[in-house]
């Protein structure tokens, strides 16, 4: 017999069967008897039998090998045990889906993540096709795929499987089944991991209570589900919510179950639970949480248990398998607080990403967490390079795969404002100056994040709304800063209680407000609630450790010593602040050093401010000494804070004075000014322009001083000094924003990305200009605000981006000096400064000090040194301003308001002082300040009744700086162009300038922006082209906003049309906006104005070219540009820094000489005047002078004699020929 002869049925049967089969297919045979098919039936149902047999010992085999952890070999047993059944039973009976179903789970446990998906819907498929909707197979085959969405962070897909699978689990099974608990687990995790914390939780407990039930107390099940639970209030602890002293119990719970899981995790290990990696690993996990301190017990035990899961996964699953990813991330974790561990710490981390982004890809949340904790790690260590660019790239993928509002992406964005906080705070750099502007941006954006998911009485959102408001009392925003502060103090007092060390810090920030407010009131009261926390957490810390922790107290004293002597408490300043010495010296440890702030100036601040008080006391021998060490531990540091003025040379400087050593003065004030002109340039380099005006008041007082000092004594030395400082700060921040523009043109064709950014930037100063002047028509109030709102946030951040730009291609920053400034003065010439100060007196009381706004002015000529004059009260000469601006509104009103006699008086308060220091001169530079700004000098009467431009040629400067500018070469320049008889409608409309009372005049009637024609301007355009036969004349519908911003660099610019300057009031209720940027108010009228409202929202050329429009016009090296229309030299005025206006905008846009009036001008008038200039211009003489012959002629014209014709135009920049 055959070896099979114990077989039921021979071999021989097998092959009778296969032949009568075959023969039956190909016909060869027609019928078998009932006994041969009976024969054959049952031998093919017994072959079926034992094949699936066999099968189902594979498919043993595969699961004891899974419990062993060797996915490997279970693989290869569940593959083979598939294909036997495929054979046997065809691809879609119900038994080869709960095998796919395996086999997929098993390719997913080694990691292998592409095979499993294919398997998962084939499973589906037969599932469904077989079964009903709710077959307990399609629930399981959903709840594969859940996971494996969840492994590929996927994670809303996941959810919709896990949720379907759930539902139809409660329905066949009832809402106590394992499989139902399983489900809710699953639920519970994907909650979790997507920011859903609440539902988490409960599914969580929903989960638990049924694995309790059904398996106790102790088994693996529900230790699985206890470590979600506690993951959840892991994160939940991490977002804040443990700072709540309402939630005790909620900490004690977190306690409870960490200590239940460890002690069955730690069962599991004794009993060789099988996957006891996967055990081992969460145990460390757990360990981990409360390893507060590197090498105690809890951490010893974590850190081998972490290895020893390490060496096994790495055994049975392979080097790159995804857990070992999650093992090495866990103890990098773990060493990362550790000095001895840290040398492994960027090696884990580097090799736990290596391997997700292999196997995960390089867009999984695992890989963005391990981005965001090396970013962390990298920053702690000081190592800036990554830092950055980790954080940034851990963020965009947080975005992409979880969502805008994911608490993850709100960590992420919350590390990277605090990183933006501390980062180069050590270094004197740019980047140091523009922090903040990116901090506020990433604070703000994390804040709603957490509101959403934490509430609005969360700790974490307390806290950003602390950074928030630092940031804005930082930039000068006051009032946005107190509402952020109270709400932050309302929160931390409601979570942790009245008399916390949080709260503590609160009022510390809103004391520093409240002084900057000048409301020492509310500050000493906050402070003295401030201390009395200190002090009983100091009792209390004392008691349990036996260490002092006084030196907390610090910053607050310094700061209450400071508020005393601001209200002149010298006794009690004194007595506070020799109390924070005392605590600073005595502590010797380096530790406690830094603790209490010593590195960060904590004793220079309290010995300045003592040597204040002993100053403000007379005692002046003391108030030297503390000084003189303050200004030795200062000048040891090497960074100061940007805001952080050198203020113990200024006190030095000022005590000097009160003695009489002049000297001294002197050397501590020039000592000051070199470090404060550091800060000065980094501060306009990288900030945007509305950044620059409010850091610049940080600096304010250096002029006061300097200014004050010259006044009172004579000494060359010191008026040398202060025409100095005034140089340095007075118009700055124009000058700033000059360079950029100045700067970045040449390099826009040959740099893509200066050119993107610098387009970008234009184009939404256009967007901002046409959405607020189209107005909102039926638009909502509040969409319309915003949509203002957002182009300004735009605007500013390209101003920043830019103003790195021009860093980056600025040679070199031109030095600040008086010499360089005075060689550029002709010898028939003076530069005149007028400036506005607060007069210093060193002998008054501390807060007493300044007193109200006065004008001075300064005279310097090509050899010799600077002359000082005091010109009196600003108050009073502004008023003499407005009355003489009042008289030269008409020819009627100058003699309605005693034209001559204002004019004479306003002589007497401003040139009159100044004249005896002209000497010969005869050329005025003339840089004023404030409303004088509003003025033609040349109109004022001297005491011989003579205009003063028949005896001077007058030149306006913004500053004398600007005599530094005119060497900058023009590159090649096109014809000269002229815009003139603009068609501005093209529909009969109530024009303005037709209107009996306006007289063509070119003017904006406040409640009417609607113009007609402007007949002299075609004469005018004509005329100009007859003189300069090239010019290019552009009239009518041409005319167009979209044509100017076309030009390129024309040699002449001549734009004859209307122009307007709004007042800041709000005088057009259907718009209900406040435009308040003075480029915004300001602006010219070209074709197809009186239309601009019919124009489509997506058109942006509404006929109306704002200043803010035309600081972006390509005019760099443009000889003139001549604005032949009304008030176009107004401008909000900014105190030292120019006017802001058309007359700035087109010094930012890069002309180098302009022509402007300064009140309503006649048409005629314009049109005689511009034609003899231009007549002059043609002959060779000066621009400026050219301006003056026609102005000397016309004093002399019976028709225009008046200065209403001739004095209204002003000639601002390079006076030289063309």
């Amino acid at each position: 017999m055959s070896p099979n002869s114990n077989q039921k049925f021979p071999i021989s049967l097998k092959l009778l069967s296969y032949s009568i089969t075959a023969m039956i297919t190909l016909g060869l045979v027609v019928s078998v008897s009932k006994e041969v098919v009976g024969e054959i039936q049952a031998l093919q149902s017994a072959e079926k039998s034992a094949e699936l047999a066999e099968a189902e010992e594979l498919i043993d085999k595969a699961n004891k090998l899974r419990e062993q952890g060797n996915y490997r070999e279970a693989i290869s047993f569940q593959e083979k045990a598939l294909e036997i059944q495929e054979k046997v039973l065809g691809k879609e009976h119900l038994k080869i889906a709960i095998t796919l179903n395996d086999l997929a789970e098993f390719y997913q446990l080694q990691g292998l993540y592409l095979k499993v998906e294919p398997l998962y819907l084939r499973s589906l498929k037969i599932n469904e096709r077989n079964n009903d909707d709710v077959c307990p197979h399609i629930a399981s085959s959903l709840n594969g795929l859940g996971k494996l969405y969840q492994g590929r962070g996927i994670y809303a897909r996941a959810e919709r499987m896990y949720l379907r699978s759930l539902a139809i689990r409660e329905k066949v099974l009832g809402k106590k089944h394992p499989d139902v608990a399983e489900s809710l687990y699953n639920v519970a995790e994907i909650y979790r991991l997507r920011g859903n914390y609440d539902a988490s939780e409960a599914f969580y407990l929903r989960s638990l209570a049924i694995r309790e039930k059904i398996f106790g107390k102790k088994h693996p099940k529900v230790v699985k589900t206890l470590d979600g639970l506690l993951k959840l209030k892991y994160k939940l602890g991490i977002f804040g919510k443990f700072y709540d002293r309402r939630i005790e119990k909620e900490l004690e719970s977190f306690k409870s179950l960490h200590q239940r899981s460890v002690a069955i995790r730690e069962k599991m290990l004794d009993e060789e639970y099988p996957d006891v990696a996967a055990n081992l690993y969460h145990l460390a996990k757990l360990y981990s949480i409360y390893s507060t301190y590197p090498k105690d017990d809890n951490y010893k035990r974590a850190e081998t248990l972490y290895q020893r899961s390490l060496a096994i996964q790495e055994e049975l699953l392979g080097k790159e398998h995804p857990d070992v990813a999650t093992t090495l991330h866990g103890l990098a974790n773990l060493y990362k607080n550790d000095e001895n561990g840290k040398k492994r710490v960027a090696s884990l981390y580097l090799r736990s990403l290596v391997i997700r982004e292999k196997v995960l890809g390089k867009e999984h949340p695992d890989v963005a967490s391990i981005l965001h904790d090396l970013a962390g790690f990298y920053e702690s260590e000081m190592n800036f390079d990554e830092v950055e660019a980790l954080y940034r790239r851990s963020l965009a993928i947080r975005k992409k795969a979880l969502g805008q509002e994911h608490p993850d992406v709100g960590m992420t964005l919350l590390r990277i404002a605090t990183y933006y906080n501390l980062f180069g705070s050590p270094d004197f750099t740019q980047e140091i100056f523009t922090i903040n502007i990116a901090a506020e941006s990433h604070y703000s954006r994390s804040l709603p994040i957490f509101e959403k998911i934490m509430g609005k009485e969360n700790y974490i959102v307390a806290d950003i709304l602390q950074k928030l408001a630092t940031i804005y009392r930082e930039k000068g925003n006051y009032n946005q800063a107190e509402a952020l502060y109270l709400r932050s103090l309302a929160i931390k007092e409601k979570l942790m209680g009245t008399e916390h060390f949080y709260v503590a810090h609160v009022l510390n920030d809103l004391v520093i407000l409240y002084k900057l407010q000048k409301n020492y009131t509310k500050a000493e009261s906050l402070l003295l609630r401030s201390l009395a926390i200190y002090e009983k957490k100091i009792a209390i810390d004392k008691k349990e450790s036996n260490q002092d922790f006084s030196g907390q107290m610090v910053p607050a004293l310094n700061y209450l010593g400071l508020i005393y002597n601001l209200q002149g408490k010298y006794e009690k300043a004194e007595c506070v602040l020799l109390r924070s010495l005392a605590i600073q010296e005595k502590e010797l440890d380096e530790e406690l050093r830094i603790l209490i702030g010593e590195m960060r100036n904590a004793i220079e601040i309290t010995l300045n401010r003592l040597g204040v008080v002993y100053y403000s006391q007379g005692n002046y021998a003391k108030a030297e000494s503390v000084l003189l060490r303050s200004v030795a531990i200062s000048e040891k540091r090497d960074y100061h804070r940007l805001t952080e003025t050198p203020t113990g040379l200024d006190n030095l400087a000022k005590l000097y004075w009160v003695q009489g050593k002049i000297s001294k003065t002197i050397d501590f004030l020039n000592r000051r000014l070199a470090i404060e002109e550091k800060k000065i340039q980094l501060i306009y380099q990288g900030f945007s322009e509305q950044e620059k005006q409010k850091l610049a008041q940080y600096f304010n007082g250096s002029p006061n001083i300097a200014i004050s000092l010259a006044l009172q004594e004579s000494n060359p030395s010191i008026a040398k000094l202060a025409m100095t400082t005034v140089l340095r700060h007075k118009g700055r921040v124009l000058d700033a924003m000059t360079d950029i523009v100045q700067t970045l043109r040449p390099h826009l064709a040959g740099n893509p990305k200066i050119k993107k950014s610098f387009d970008k930037w234009l184009d939404v100063k256009k967007q901002l200009a046409e959405l607020v002047y189209r107005g909102r028509n039926k638009q909502n109030i509040e969409i319309y605000q915003q949509q203002i709102k957002k182009l300004n946030l735009e605007n500013e951040e390209l101003e920043n981006e830019l103003s790195f730009i021009s860093k980056e291609f600025r040679k070199e920053i031109q030095p600040i000096e008086l010499a360089p400034i005075q060689a550029k003065i002709p010898q028939n010439a003076a530069l005149v400064e007028i400036i506005q100060y607060q007069p210093f007196n060193p002998k008054a009381q501390y807060h007493k000090r300044f007193d109200k706004p006065r004008y001075a002015a300064v005279v310097l000529h090509q050899v010799g040194e600077p002359k000082w004059v005091d010109l009196g009260k600003v108050e009073t000469i502004d008023k003499s301003v407005e009355n003489f601006r009042n008289a030269l509104k008409s020819p009627v009103s100058y003699y309605k308001n005693q034209g001559e006699k204002v004019s004479r008086e306003l002589d007497k308060l401003i040139m009159a002082p100044i004249r005896p220091l002209l000497g010969n001169a005869n050329h005025l530079l003339l840089s004023p300040d404030g409303e004088l700004n509003l003025i033609p000098f040349e109109a004022l009467k001297d005491e011989k009744n003579q205009y003063l431009v028949e005896r001077y040629s007058f030149s306006y400067l913004t500053t004398g700086r600007d005599l530094l500018r005119f060497n900058i070469q023009a590159k090649q320049l096109s014809d000269p162009v002229v815009f003139a008889d603009i068609d501005y409608n093209n529909y009969e409309n109530i024009m303005i300038a037709k209107n009996s009372n306006s007289k063509n005049q070119r003017s904006v009637d406040l409640t009417n922006l609607s113009y007609g024609s402007l007949p002299g301007t075609s004469l005018e355009g004509k005329a100009i082209q007859n003189i300069f036969p090239n010019t290019i004349l552009i009239t009518s519908k041409r005319a167009t906003e979209t044509t100017i911003k076309q030009l390129k660099t024309p040699s002449i610019l001549h734009l004859a049309t209307h122009a307007f300057f709004l007042e800041n009031k709000n005088n057009n209720k259907s718009k209900k906006i406040e435009l308040e940027n003075p480029l915004l108010r300001s602006g010219l009228a070209l074709a197809g104005f009186n239309n601009r409202q019919n124009k489509q929202s997506n058109n942006t050329e509404d006929g109306v070219l704002t200043a803010l429009e035309i600081a972006g016009l390509d005019l760099r090296g443009t000889k003139l540009v001549v604005l032949s229309a009304c008030e176009t030299g107004l401008g909000e005025v900014k105190n030292s820094d120019g006017i802001y206006g058309l007359r700035r905008a087109l010094v930012i846009a890069g002309s180098q000489a302009q022509l402007l009036s300064l009140w309503k001008v006649s048409d005629d008038g314009t049109k005689d005047l511009m034609v003899k200039y231009y007549d002059n211009l043609k002959a060779g003489k000066g621009r400026h002078e050219s301006l003056r012959e026609v102005q000397l002629e016309f004093i002399k014209h019976s028709k225009y004699n008046h200065p209403y014709y001739w004095a209204s135009f002003i000639p601002t920049g390079n006076w030289k020929k063309i």
